[in-house]
């Protein structure tokens, strides 16, 4: 008995001795780490571009290398996806949710370009996705909710909770027909009740919101931070602002990406016992990923989506009755048939009273004949969309005294107008050099506020317009592309000619050279554009040279006199 008493006891002491030396609780700890990658203001670049961002490619080797080193992940977007390139706007958008669903994304907010197919486009969406499009303040006009407004994602056991904020400014950043019917309600109020609806259910609460850092909006992921207790990140878009390392307003995070995929986003998550413990937001940029691989089935998935484009891309929208001149050379240092129509579409998209355009963004001619989609995507590649902005006649003239300061020189800023016209006076001093300005009819008044189109780029201040960087958008329209494509189609024909918007008086030093002349065939295929180019002219000069009545009608074995080389 007595050795087994001492057994008994000597037991007894070694439980003792480790339950005095370690902490039953601080042994059970359950340490785990999430990873979130996130994306905002893609505008549907899918592809890399020298102009954009990485591509889609690029982001999926990223996600797909975490997940092999741990799963804990959750890809995630801000809006402003669906529409933007010619990839997406042929399709209105079904290319973009393949492409999104191969990465594997969990879920995305609306961004207001996600409306630009109207309303129930964008439901068709939702059921195309294998994730949901998240909008916590949008309701129908009887209340309902227009979208699932949140998610719980379980991620190795942690509750995820995700809910999705547009921003108001869609009710008048996309066209008025788009969201009619449609509520887009105080995002600080729909954020606290998701907040309430979320604390018992959720280990992390996170707001996915297209709503941005821009001080002119009146709602910003900033004013929703402060004003609501409980979320733990907000992922933000719609002010295209990059933030390296995040920002921290009270307890909550802001990251937000930039634009056009050129950084993914990445925060670290960890949590002890489900609470979480740290955030830490950082930036993977397009030069950090110079050099990574290019994911196979996304690259597969684009390429097969482009080839499907094709027959789209071929579809007539109309006829030209001449040759649209958007030569690189004369849509920079002038007027042209081409710039006129362009500006055209504008108006009628908008019923703005001027447009104004760069002619850098013009970047090919069309000949006459049969006008396709094609042509016209690559007349205009790039993807801007029009917006309207108030402006001030002193405004107007800034800008136009800016966009022709080389004149005659060639320049990517040179203004291409409609609803104005305008004369240069290279006598005067460049920033004095703009005269004789007509708006509607009427002399420009330099105190009027007019409303003007122009394209999302100089409406940022790109070609350094930075007159109108500070002035709010009115309103956001489709791409300009669109637009040209249903003007083209509203009119069936067009015949588009130079109308003397654009006009200059040469300088009085200005001493004429004598011009030695020679002769050329007209060959099958040529045109007279094409010849001018060659002889380092114009297809107006050589029309004055020749005494052309119509410029398009030139055949084959005519003789035409042009400069001599």
């Amino acid at each position: 008995m007595k050795r087994i008493t001492g057994i008994t006891l000597s037991i007894l002491m070694v439980f003792t001795l480790c339950f005095g030396v370690f902490d039953v609780n601080s042994y059970a700890q359950d340490e785990k780490e999430i990873i979130l990658f996130h994306t905002n203001d893609t505008h549907a670049r899918v592809e890399a571009d020298k102009y954009a961002g990485m591509g889609f490619a690029k982001i999926a080797t990223y996600i797909k290398e975490q997940k092999s080193k741990n799963p804990n992940v959750l890809v995630l977007d801000a809006g402003d996806t669906f529409h933007g390139q010619t990839i997406a706007t042929l399709v209105k958008g079904e290319s973009i949710a393949k492409v999104m669903n191969q990465v594997g994304y969990d879920a995305m907010t609306t961004g207001n370009h996600d409306f630009n197919y109207g309303q129930e486009r964008l439901v068709e969406l939702d059921q195309m996705t294998n994730f949901p499009i998240l909008a916590a303040n949008v309701t129908k006009e009887d209340g309902t909710d227009f979208l699932k407004p949140y998610i719980i994602k379980e991620v190795d056991g942690v509750k995820v909770g995700i809910f999705g904020l547009a921003t108001p400014e869609t009710a008048y950043k996309t066209h008025p027909k788009n969201v009619e019917g449609l509520k887009f309600n105080d995002p600080v109020a729909a954020a606290q009740k998701m907040v309430t609806e979320l604390k018992g259910k959720a280990d992390v609460i996170i707001a996915l919101a297209h709503l941005g850092l821009d001080e002119s909006s009146t709602d910003t992921s900033e004013k929703v931070a402060k004003e609501v207790t409980g979320i733990d990140i907000i992922i933000d878009g719609h002010s295209h602002t990059t933030l390296k390392e995040g920002k921290l307003v009270g307890n909550t995070l802001i990251a937000s990406t930039g634009e056009y995929d050129k950084n993914l986003g990445k925060i670290t998550l960890k949590l002890t016992d489900y609470k979480l413990t740290s955030k830490e937001a950082s930036l993977i940029s397009k030069e950090e990923a110079e050099n990574a691989t290019e994911d196979a089935d996304i690259l597969k998935i684009v390429n097969d989506i482009k080839t499907d484009q094709q027959k789209v891309l071929s579809q007539v929208v109309g006829k030209s009755k001449v040759v649209l001149d958007g030569e690189r050379e004369h849509v920079r240092a002038g007027e042209t048939n081409l710039g006129n129509l362009i500006t055209d579409s504008m108006l009628d998209m908008t019923n703005a009273q001027i447009a104004i355009s760069n002619g850098g963004g013009i970047r090919a001619s069309i000949n006459e004949g049969e006008i396709t989609k094609e042509e016209i995507i690559t007349v205009l590649p790039f993807g801007n969309y029009i917006v309207t902005k108030n402006l001030t006649g002193e405004q107007i003239l800034k800008a136009l005294e800016h966009g022709t300061d080389t004149y005659p020189e060639a320049k990517g800023a040179f203004p291409h107008v409609a609803g104005l016209t305008y004369k240069i006076d290279e006598n005067k001093p460049v920033g004095n050099r703009i005269v004789d300005v007509v708006a509607n009819g009427e002399p420009l008044d330099l105190q009027k506020i007019y409303l003007v189109a122009t394209n999302d780029f100089m409406a940022a201040g790109g070609d350094n317009y930075t007159m109108f960087k500070d002035a709010k958008i009115v309103n956001e329209y489709p791409a300009l592309d669109e637009g040209l494509v249903a003007y083209i189609q509203k009119l069936g024909e067009v015949a588009p000619t130079k109308e003397d918007r654009v006009s200059s008086f040469q300088k009085a030093t200005e001493i004429k050279k004598e011009v030695t002349t020679s002769n050329y065939v007209v060959k099958s295929n040529d045109v007279l554009w094409k010849i001018a180019k060659k002889y380092n002219t114009t297809w107006e000069k050589l029309t004055k040279m020749n005494n052309l009545k119509n410029a398009n009608l030139i055949v084959t074995g005519q003789k035409l006199v042009v400069p001599a080389i």
